[in-house]
């Protein structure tokens, strides 16, 4: 098949280009920059050069590739995960999510294309008991910064699902660790561990869920040839509460243990958003995607002949 990809250079763009690729893809990726368009040609990428934010030119790039399906994976984050950075990436990120995704989107209708895949979020459900599944409603009524972004997660999710002529599919991911990601032996979440930053918040019950970048993208390409409209939640088979993983994660990365803070010295230090995601937050189910899309994620990494047992 032809595919178009939106956010083909980011964490899972590039793994996502390989497996499609590997499967026997035709694969136009769109940049804005001519550099970007080098960068990809030396890996063997076609590219097709548009600001998305360019209504005009992301129709006229589509419209010229003619593709089958469109993957959009736009998103703009920063390297480093603190409260900070994310707020100071948040403008950008929900305007290229909410304007540059919808100009893509738009542009795909127009060209006839089939199948439209978007990258959303699998942490995000209403808090409450067991594992949610594609049923689950997305916490809009959550405090601090957070219900900005369900709120537009549920906007864009609304919007693909809406669109007329298109088989839209919506792929909610974990939180990606492995190559590129703040969760890598590199990146910027295990530097905070290290540094002993990164904290149990009360008694660490909120539960995540995981993906590997690569098996998002193996999972991604499932659904571009065999997925069903509607949503799917991508992640692997184990959701933990947070004070096990972290746990788990300081002692792969030898570090010392994480240290524990309150839930009331969390909200004065570092905010709602904090305690919704070390408390609150609520696992997902991967049983549709095994189900539909034979998926067969890896066990997390550093769960991996751990001494940490599981807290629940």
């Amino acid at each position: 098949m032809k595919i178009f990809v939106a956010g083909a250079t980011g964490a899972i763009g590039r793994p996502l280009i390989a497996q499609l690729h590997a499967q026997g893809h035709d694969v136009v990726a769109l940049t804005r920059s001519p550099e970007r368009a080098q960068t990809l040609a030396e890996q063997g990428v076609e590219s097709a050069i548009a600001d998305v934010f360019d209504a005009d030119a992301v129709k006229a790039a589509i419209n010229s590739v003619q593709p089958e399906v469109v993957i959009e994976q736009l998103t703009s984050l920063p390297k480093t995960y603190t409260g900070e950075s994310m707020g100071a990436a948040a403008a950008l990120n929900t305007r290229i999510r909410r304007e540059g995704g919808g100009n893509v989107l738009a542009a795909a209708q127009a060209a006839g294309v089939r199948r439209y895949l978007r990258q959303s979020i699998a942490f995000w459900a209403v808090p409450g008991t067991g594992l949610a599944d594609e049923e689950t409603p997305l916490a809009i009524e959550a405090s601090g910064a957070v219900a900005a972004d369900i709120t537009t997660v549920t906007e864009i999710e609304r919007r693909l699902l809406e669109t007329s002529n298109l088989e839209g599919i919506i792929l909610r991911y974990g939180f990606f660790y492995g190559p590129g990601t703040w969760f890598a032996p590199d990146g910027d979440v295990a530097k905070q561990v290290r540094q002993q930053q990164f904290p149990i918040i009360g008694n660490g019950e909120g539960v995540s869920s995981w993906l590997h970048i690569e098996d998002a993208a193996i999972a991604t390409v499932a659904a571009v040839e065999r997925g069903n409209p509607g949503i799917y939640l991508i992640t692997d088979d184990r959701p933990l509460e947070v004070r096990v993983w972290l746990s788990a994660y300081a002692q792969w990365l030898k570090a010392p243990p994480p240290p524990q803070v309150s839930v009331e010295d969390t909200l004065l230090l570092s905010g709602a958003d904090a305690v919704y995601y070390g408390t609150q937050m609520r696992g997902a189910s991967n049983a549709k995607a095994k189900r539909e899309l034979n998926f067969q994620p890896r066990p997390l990494e550093w769960m991996v002949n751990t001494a940490v047992a599981h807290a629940s």
